[in-house]
């Protein structure tokens, strides 16, 4: 057996001896606190937990085939409080795949379901069979099982700083989605060497951090279904098989005992190019489901221990997926918590986006926790200490969190109302001017300073769920005929307007608008306090045909193509031009030392300004961002002026002391030219018209001396 150095847990004095023989094996009492199997000199240590277990077994089994070689059963020596360990010595971990048999009582009105007929995957398995190959399963039966994993992979002198949370700008992806299209151009489409392979554009486009869409294993085989000759996967991957095995159909080749390096490559030329990782991770639920679902994991461990039951041993569902884990017991906390250090330590990855985040703040009946211990411990935790941690603060049994998520000062939220209250008022609904302001100050309606620090709003239009930026302006209404349920699933209330007409069109001036809407929301967005975030294949009108569901769509409708980019290249260079002019200024993204000037660091205005109760301002909203610069040694102010409404209205602009001039960056309302470089940037009048359906972003610059 090849062995390295990570791969050990160093002993004390001489390689340990076996004590015992079970069936034909040499081996002797493990490291109880190891849990998963874990390579050490001489052979592999093997370590599980189970309350209510009567007995266990470990069952060892050659590459794909379907009965073990082999069935250890642990001697009850060999079990400390509720956990089992073994080392069993002489293993090749490349010639042997692992699960587990448990015994014990059978009682569903109690939450008991044991079943030594069942075999059990590794609850902290590194990787699991049978998945390697995307839409292919050798797991008809849910019968999972797990691989011994090297841990070799070598870091160097990986980089250590964080990016702070103000200075992020977020792409969210899908690893297939991303590159799978023959558009991609890539060599290893849908696969994280696919990503690697878009390192460079990413860089051009200048975002700082991917967020990734589940990366943990599941089976997208699932639910397949046909609908109209077209076969429907679990393709999102919101139904986790494993939480700490990455999964193995995104790995270009692969990867037997080695599971996850090509991830670990792909991380690490993200972070030598300055890129954050974020995982969309999911710990609400898992691919178990109810009572009806398969028992290949956690129900044959400790069912009542792993999910919300009800009183007769049914299982609550404020997923929506069938069950709930029970995430503030002990147990559960302690495998969240083993599961995110796994990552940080052992991937690397800068930050966790939690699905559905408000069940992990439920208690074991369901009701909301004021303190809930796991999020309390996420905050504190030392391992994660300069993680970032992002709630998705509601889930699917109605509870709603938003701006009350429990934070501690270190969570930060999904703000779903600065989506709905800027798509309203963006769209040109009345009575959303004052509000929007608001959201692009960083909703501190929301998010008080005081209690949630001053990065706790992500903002975002556009995510996975729902349309696309391009079908925002393009469908009054979904479309998810495809989706095989009547169009009866996603979201009704999108907030969209079609420009004019639903869908596809060749009419020039229906287009020009729906580009300007583009161009108006991502210049908001990048003008907005918080962490703004936006969903890949946005920066070039990436279309999902007007389905704002394409959780099962693994093809043309979910795969971004990559043809627009050239099409619409006018666009790929705005949302450029507006992540640069974020990034260039600081007064945007947090409080900086007091303007000289004496304005404050952010402020509210109408078309004139410090006025904002005046009706003409219903559908106009205005910000002003100040601050001294230290670091460029100048004062960085930047004016916003957004127009909502279908006719120009006339603005004044804020006073300026003698020496200082207000200069147009961007304007989406001029056909010729949006965006205008430092040096080329036309000086603007104090009175001025702003465009209808129109955003305008000054700056205030310093004349040169005569």
């Amino acid at each position: 057996m090849s062995l390295h150095t990570s791969d050990l847990i160093l002993v004390p004095g001489q390689q340990l001896q076996p004590l015992d023989t079970i069936s034909g094996f040499q081996v002797r009492p493990g490291f109880f606190r190891f849990f998963g199997a874990t390579i050490i000199p001489g052979g592999v240590n093997f370590t599980i937990q189970s309350h209510g277990a009567a007995s266990c077994e470990l069952l060892l089994f050659h590459r794909e085939a379907e009965e073990p070689f082999a069935a250890l059963k642990f001697p009850e020596n060999y079990k400390i409080g509720f956990v089992y360990s073994m080392i069993v010595f002489g293993l090749d971990v490349e010639e042997f795949e692992y699960a587990y048999r448990l015994d014990g009582p059978y009682d569903e009105k109690k939450g008991l379901r044991f079943d030594r007929t069942k075999i059990l995957l590794d609850p902290y398995a590194r990787a699991v069979t049978g998945q390697s190959q995307w839409g292919c399963t050798n797991n008809p039966q849910h019968s999972y099982r797990a691989r011994v994993v090297h841990n070799n992979f070598d870091w160097g002198l990986e980089r250590s700083a964080p990016i702070p949370m103000e200075d992020l700008v977020i792409y969210e992806l899908h690893v297939r989605g991303f590159t799978k299209s023959p558009t991609s151009g890539v060599e290893c489409p849908g696969t994280f060497r696919g990503l690697e392979e878009k390192i460079p554009y990413l860089k051009k486009l200048g975002i700082n951090a991917v967020e990734l869409m589940p990366v943990f294993e599941f089976d997208e085989m699932r639910d397949a279904r046909l609908i109209d000759e077209n076969e429907l996967l679990d393709y999102w991957g919101y139904n986790p098989v494993c939480f700490f095995a990455p999964n193995t159909s995104y790995s270009s080749s692969t990867e037997y005992n080695r599971e996850g390096m090509e991830l670990k490559r792909m991380i690490k030329a993200l972070h030598d190019n300055g890129i954050d990782v974020i995982l969309d991770v999911v710990f609400n639920h898992t691919a178990e489901g109810n009572e009806l679902g398969p028992s290949f994991c956690f129900k044959g461990f400790d069912n009542n221990i792993y999910y919300m039951l009800t009183p007769d041993g049914k299982y609550y569902n404020f997923s929506g997926c069938g069950n709930t884990l029970n995430c503030n017991h002990p147990v559960v906390q302690e495998l969240i918590l083993d599961c995110l250090r796994y990552w940080v330590t052992d991937y690397r990855v800068d930050g966790f986006r939690f699905d559905l985040a408000s069940i992990l703040g439920r208690s074991e009946n369901g009701t909301p926790l004021n303190q809930p211990p796991l999020l309390r411990s996420l905050a504190f935790d030392p391992i994660l200490g300069n993680v970032k941690l992002i709630a998705e603060a509601w889930d699917a049994g109605g509870l709603y969190q938003v701006g009350s998520f429990p934070s501690w000062k270190r969570w930060a939220e999904w703000n779903g109302r600065y989506r709905d209250d800027m798509r309203c008022f963006l769209k040109g609904d009345a009575h959303m001017a004052a509000i929007a302001a608001q959201r692009m100050t960083g909703s501190p309606d929301l998010y008080d300073p005081v209690y949630r620090g001053g990065n706790a709003s992500v903002n975002f239009l556009t995510c996975h769920d729902g349309f696309t930026l391009y079908d925002l302006y393009s469908y009054n209404q979904k479309h998810n005929e495809a989706n095989g349920w009547d169009n009866t699933d996603g979201f009704d209330d999108n907030n969209s307007w079609n420009c004019g007409v639903e869908g596809d069109t060749d009419d020039p001036d229906v287009l020009s608008l729906r580009f300007r809407m583009i161009k108006n929301a991502c210049a908001v967005l990048m003008c907005s306090r918080g962490t703004p975030m936006f969903l890949s294949g946005d920066e070039f009108g990436d279309t999902r045909f007007g389905n704002n569901n394409p959780y099962c769509q693994d093809n043309e409708i979910s795969w971004i193509d990559w043809s627009l980019l050239e099409k619409n290249a006018d666009l790929f260079d705005f949302f450029r031009y507006m992540i640069a002019f974020r990034m260039n200024h600081p007064a945007i993204r947090k409080d900086l030392e007091p303007s000289y000037i004496g304005f404050p660091s952010m402020s509210i205005h109408g078309l004139i300004p410090w006025e904002t109760d005046t009706p003409k301002n219903d559908f106009v909203s205005c910000v002003l961002f100040s601050g001294y610069d230290e670091d460029a040694a100048r004062e960085d102010l930047v004016y916003v002026a957004v127009n909502a409404h279908w006719t120009a209205a006339n603005l004044t602009l804020p006073d300026l002391p003698d020496g200082y001039t207000w200069k147009i960056a961007v304007n989406t309302g001029d056909k010729k030219q949006q965006t205008f470089s430092p040096e080329e940037m036309p000086s603007a009048e104090k009175n001025l018209l702003l465009g209808e359906r129109s955003v305008i972003v000054f700056t205030g610059e310093k004349l040169p001396l005569s």
